[in-house]
């Protein structure tokens, strides 16, 4: 499924970028471009990043970045 319409983003990207070490929004913002444009994407990539992280519960927020 596309998470980010305007930069054609799909879930399996974020789960690759997950696996590649991304485990902020800003990381996705800065590999793949998530939310970049528009922003309506921001809380479904922050869902699929959290799902595609291990060991972070689905409840649990994502640490900002430093």
């Amino acid at each position: 499924m596309y998470v980010c319409v305007c930069q054609a983003v799909t879930e399996r990207q974020i789960r690759q970028a997950a696996e590649a070490g991304a485990c902020t929004l800003q990381d996705l913002r800065r590999d793949l471009g998530v939310s970049r444009d528009c922003g309506r994407c921001a809380s479904c990539a922050r869902q699929c990043l959290r799902e595609a992280l291990p060991g972070v519960s689905a409840s649990e927020p994502l640490r900002q970045a430093a």
